[in-house]
């Protein structure tokens, strides 16, 4: 990795695109701390997500990069983009139309990337004014005024996110959307570590616990690279054809199976499911062990967060493997897969094309993504498990979707980077030639600038 980088950084045109990188993720981090404008008393509202930390405004806060807890320009953060990415692929599973102009190549990926960005656009609206009233119930009261800034000053700055990570994506390496989504992540690292310093330091948690909890982080993040790059290769075997006037080769490649098919939708589907009803439940009056019905209901949604009681987290664990499921079925056609096997004149070797091949494949993708699944539990419960063993109860990094997320981002753009890297030969780019005054990045004899 520090090779390829270093390598890439030799190259003015990769660099530019690194130093891209950098600066976006810099107005982005500069954009969190950017108080929203309509809000009088941003140290009540803080206190008030941290009363709040385990329901769903924990999780926003997460991904924004504490930008809800600052109640700043960027507090929605890429939660719109993220719901109506999920939206979309479902619409196009469901409605023809979508599914075919998904079908047309670039111009029909754009035209759904449009209808993606004004769904994101109204849902950041609804998401907006859904926290305000939200913040209104727990006793913060807006103007008018206040609330159409509010709810304008949100909208646009989730919009600018989104137009951020498009030009990253565009200019830059990599996913612009994920690297984002990594940089807000990430934005919350340096609390969380002084906070460990802090406990440590104080005596309240013993220096061994903080070995197990290093430990645990580094194993983690290991069996998250191994699954998250782990394939079963299916082989497949192509006859022998004539396309117009080229005679296509017989031969054999592999159909590669992800162990993680879903990524991390899985998670994220399962948690706001927990959180959900716990949410919704805050804005009745009342606390939890009050007498009465809303005390004791809200003293069962509590008790139904995971990480709480056993049984919620169980509860959890089983969301995410049944999600996991429902998630593959849905990115992975294996009908689709076997048509289009048969079309092109492909086999895998053993098995008949048509239903054999269906159901051998549907059998793989079942076995594989139960392992996939079992996995992903695992690493939702983590977050929960290591806090309760090692005391460290303000780490979110150990597991869960803070952690697929970041190796799964910083994975794919490494090799975002390498793909850049082979399409300029980057082995003749760096020769230098020891009697010119060319050094690295500016090859003599290349006639490339």
């Amino acid at each position: 990795m520090i090779e390829a980088l270093q390598k890439a950084l030799a190259i003015p045109e990769l660099k530019k695109r690194l130093l891209f990188v950098l600066g976006m993720l810099a107005v982005f981090a500069l954009g969190v701390h950017v108080p929203a404008p309509g809000i009088d008393n941003p140290d009540k509202l803080a206190k008030l997500l941290g009363a709040n930390a385990g329901n769903l405004l924990g999780l926003i806060d997460v991904f924004s990069g504490g930008a809800l807890k600052r109640m700043s320009i960027f507090a929605l953060g890429l939660q719109p983009y993220i719901n109506s990415s999920i939206i979309m692929q479902m619409m196009t599973i469901a409605i023809p139309q979508l599914d075919a102009m998904q079908k047309e190549g670039e111009s029909g990926r754009k035209q759904i990337a449009k209808i993606s960005r004004n769904l994101t656009v109204f849902l950041a609206i609804v998401q907006a004014f859904g926290l305000v009233m939200l913040f209104t119930r727990l006793g913060v009261h807006f103007s008018i005024w206040q609330v159409i800034m509010l709810v304008t000053s949100l909208t646009a700055g989730s919009s600018l996110l989104l137009y951020l990570g498009e030009q990253v994506t565009q200019n830059g390496v990599g996913n612009g959307i994920s690297l984002v989504i990594f940089a807000g992540i990430l934005n919350s690292l340096p609390g969380q570590v002084k906070a460990v310093a802090s406990q440590v330091s104080t005596g309240t948690v013993p220096w061994f616990n903080l070995l197990i909890l290093l430990a645990a982080f580094f194993f983690t993040v290991l069996a998250v690279v191994l699954v998250t790059q782990g394939t079963r290769r299916i082989p497949i075997e192509h006859t022998k054809r004539v396309i117009g006037m080229r005679e296509a080769q017989a031969g054999t490649s592999f159909l590669p199976i992800k162990v993680n098919s879903a990524g991390v939708i899985p998670i994220i589907f399962a948690i706001s499911l927990m959180l959900f009803p716990g949410t919704l439940v805050n804005l009745l009056p009342g606390q939890a062990g009050d007498p009465g019905f809303y005390g004791s209901l809200k003293t069962l949604m509590a008790n139904l967060s995971p990480g709480v009681t056993w049984y919620a987290t169980a509860i959890y664990a089983l969301l995410v493997i049944a999600f996991t499921y429902f998630y593959t079925a849905v990115v992975m056609n294996v009908e689709e897969m076997a048509d289009n096997l048969k079309k092109y004149g492909n086999y895998i070797p053993g098995i008949r094309p048509g239903k054999p091949t269906y159901d051998y494949l549907d059998a793989v993708i079942s076995r594989i993504t139960f392992a996939g699944a079992v996995f992903l539990a695992l690493i939702a419960i983590t977050q929960y498990v290591i806090p309760n063993i090692t005391h460290f109860t303000t780490v979110t990094l150990v597991g869960g979707t803070s952690l697929l997320i970041i190796v799964g981002v910083a994975i794919e753009t490494m090799q975002a980077i390498e793909a850049q890297l082979l399409l300029r030969d980057y082995k003749g780019f760096l020769k230098v030639d020891p009697k010119s005054d060319a050094g690295v990045g500016s090859p003599a004899g290349s006639g490339i600038g």
